[in-house]
């Protein structure tokens, strides 16, 4: 009978043998060395670690007599190798690391900055933003077009599609070729567009399709759709109105709509919730059935997002298959986050329970809604509360009059008159065509209204309007208490000290770490548990322990 209480060796270790080390501490050290190997070999004081040494793979039985039993190795593993080396040389990156669009430009130029500069990428969060505003960014980001990698947001706007359209064409005019596709329930005439423009192939053959779609989606019917070729009856569209050519049509029935997708598990801003556990899994099955279907020549690749907030979550993601991983609410809490400081330390005292799903602004009368922060604010019940009142009336002067009083006192905080009156405002600017239909329609007039509160809360939140803080839109998914517990006795539980790209570094970093003490485990090697846990360092710290 086997004795299942001895250890298992692996072969055989050949080295100094007054180097290796035994006991919890020599293991927290050991592996933090992300840049060294580890063999793990039997000692007379139990398991032993070290990081030099000749290996002998085998049954020691069969080796020569020299050595001590090897119990289990783990090879260096860096920050920067893991994800999928494909999406990392396609993007010039040196992480799979992604800062995801969060909109009004709440993921700023300066945090595409510092992303890129730490070899990640980050989209700007045009979504909300004028073109205006959206070409300002442009024009900041555009001195360092060769410097790092970066993109733009590209929002689906079912209730506003000539902007949609007009975005697109502003980056197409600017020399934007990679966009996040973000909120989309179907593919849209514009977004087609935007991927197939310019594409065309060398002389051996190769197609080359300019635009780069990065699409992130919770649905698996909306993800097929991006694991498929352009719809024919949009390119035959485009053809007609003469957006694209004859060759760029036929050449679109080659590639897929977007290459790359994040699978965006519970988020925040616009999320189905769904667990990152069982949606991965499925988006990669996915991403098989596609390539045996459609045989695209280049490979599709499947990140996730929602839920990326700690070492354990960054390592859980790429164990599963991850090509890289996307960060979203954690972000919003960093220096370079274009949002308030009263947002920040806001969204540092978040715990995971602490967020609600409430009405979206942009889908409103769809009944769509995003996550956001519950905590200190009172919009998720305000908002709700707006959307039930929509459902019930077919004009806002059916409300009974004490819900008319409560709008109008602590909601718009002005007459429902005075309010249409600033919103008419708006979209004589934006779209003129909401305005007739509000004139025929009191049902779409009261919807246009309450959206703008709705779409102000937000902006109130971001500019950290101190007379309305009960009222702030904080989009925000459980991540935000999970990063909070993690960071909490360290550096990085103060908002002043929460730079982007030490968080990234810190989860990608810890991640190796765990994956390597996964290793060891899946050996039959004891690791103690302190060795698995990785407190945020400095960045500074962290590389003496990448070093070779």
């Amino acid at each position: 009978m086997i004795n299942t209480s001895l250890p298992v060796t692996r072969g055989k270790w050949i080295g100094n043998r007054k180097e290796p080390r035994t006991g919890a501490t020599a293991f927290k050290e050991a592996i933090a060395n992300s840049g060294r190997p580890i063999y793990v070999v039997a000692h007379e004081d139990g398991p032993a670690v070290t990081h030099t040494g000749t290996m002998v793979w085998g049954d020691p039985l069969k080796e020569a007599d020299a050595g001590d039993p090897l119990l289990g190795f783990a090879p260096p593993l860096l920050p920067a190798d893991l994800g999928d080396a494909g999406f990392k040389a396609d993007l010039g990156l040196r992480y799979a690391y992604v800062v995801g669009a969060m909109a009004n430009g709440i993921t700023s130029v300066a945090l595409l900055q510092a992303a890129g500069q730490a070899g990640m990428i980050g989209f700007f969060g045009a979504g909300g933003l004028s073109l205006s505003q959206v070409a300002r960014a442009i024009d900041l980001l555009n001195g360092d077009r060769n410097a790092y990698a970066y993109g733009f947001n590209l929002i689906h706007s079912p209730n506003d599609p000539q902007l949609e359209t007009a975005v697109v064409d502003l980056y197409l005019n600017r020399g934007i070729h990679l966009v996040s596709a973000s909120a989309y329930l179907a593919l849209t005439l514009p977004l087609v567009y935007f991927r197939v423009k310019g594409i065309h192939q060398t002389p051996d053959g190769s197609i080359v399709c300019p635009n780069r779609v990065v699409a992130k989606v919770s649905r698996v019917e909306v993800a097929s759709r991006f694991f498929a070729p352009p719809p024919p009856k949009m390119l035959d569209e485009l053809l007609r109105i003469g957006k694209i050519s004859q060759n760029e049509a036929q050449l679109a029935s080659h590639i897929p709509m977007a290459q790359d997708m994040t699978a965006e598990a519970d988020s925040g801003g616009h999320t189905d919730n769904r667990p990152a556990l069982t949606m991965l899994p499925t988006f990669l099955a996915l991403r098989d059935e596609a390539m045996r279907e459609h045989r695209f020549a280049m490979p599709l690749r499947v990140g996730l997002g929602g839920g990326i907030a700690t070492p354990e979550a960054t390592a859980a993601a790429f164990a599963m298959g991850a090509a890289y991983v996307l960060t979203g609410s954690i972000n919003q809490a960093s220096i370079q986050a274009d949002t308030s400081q009263t947002v920040r330390e806001m969204l540092a005292q978040a715990a995971q329970a602490d967020v609600a799903m409430a009405p979206a602004a942009d889908m409103f009368e769809m009944g769509v809604k995003v996550q956001v922060l519950k905590r200190g604010t009172m919009f998720a019940m305000r908002a709700a509360k707006l959307y039930e009142l929509y459902r019930a009336y077919d004009d806002f002067g059916q409300l009974p009059a004490p819900a008319r009083t409560v709008i109008e006192k602590d909601f718009l905080r002005s007459s429902f008159d005075q309010a249409w009156d600033q919103t008419q405002r708006f979209f004589e600017q934006r779209d003129p065509s909401q305005i007739e239909r509000a004139q025929r329609d009191p049902k779409h007039k009261m919807a246009l209204v309450f959206r703008s509160y709705l779409g102000q809360s937000s902006l109130w939140a971001k500019s950290g309007e101190p007379s309305r803080r009960m009222d702030y839109q904080i989009w925000c998914g459980p991540a935000m208490g999970a990063f909070n517990a993690w960071t909490k006795g360290s550096f990085l539980e103060e908002p002043s000290q929460r730079c982007a790209a030490a968080i990234a570094l810190n989860l990608l970093y810890g991640a190796a770490g765990i994956i390597r003490c996964s290793w060891l485990r899946n050996q039959g090697v004891g690791v103690p548990h302190q060795a698995a846990i990785f407190r945020p360092l400095t960045v500074d710290e962290i590389n003496k322990r990448m070093q070779c």
